[in-house]
């Protein structure tokens, strides 16, 4: 008897959800660089900023919630942050185990400094409106089931 090869088929790369939205979001990404890089912004902390410049002074947990990102990775990302004079953290007055972020006057700037940035990445991206807001709701079904699916485990 003949073993089962289904799982040849099922183990090719082409037959992967998880490698076009892993090249796709890499590509994306990859468009930010020319207009971070000289202002020295990462993009993971582009992403810190724009959560910060919709509400400043968010705590530490609520960042890595907004950002599905662990504490271990957002924590050096913030102290480079500080470093460099954009964000402050202090402890919370109300409970000092919580950890607040908040501009600076330098991090409050910057965003005009990068106010064109998502146009310019925008432009790159050759995909009708329909098609963009098919993806963008597509990708957050997708977040949010794997999230619950997540806190289920």
């Amino acid at each position: 008897m003949e073993p089962n090869h289904d799982y040849k088929e099922a183990m090719k790369l082409s037959r992967q959800l998880c490698f076009p939205l892993y090249a796709a979001a890499r590509c994306v990404t990859n468009l930010y660089t020319p207009f971070l890089k000289p202002l020295g912004l990462t993009y993971t902390q582009y992403l810190v900023l724009l959560v910060l410049w919709e509400q400043d002074g968010v705590t530490v947990g609520e960042l890595c919630e907004k950002l599905l990102l662990d504490n271990g990775t957002l924590s050096p990302l913030l102290k480079k942050m500080q470093q460099a004079g954009w964000v402050e953290k202090r402890r919370s007055p109300a409970d000092d185990r919580v950890v607040v972020v908040t501009l600076t006057q330098a991090g409050r700037d910057l965003q005009l400094q990068v106010k064109d940035v998502p146009e310019h990445v925008g432009s790159c991206v050759h995909l009708s409106a329909e098609k963009a807001a098919e993806l963008y709701s597509l990708l957050y079904e997708l977040l949010d089931e794997t999230k619950e699916r997540g806190n289920k485990a």
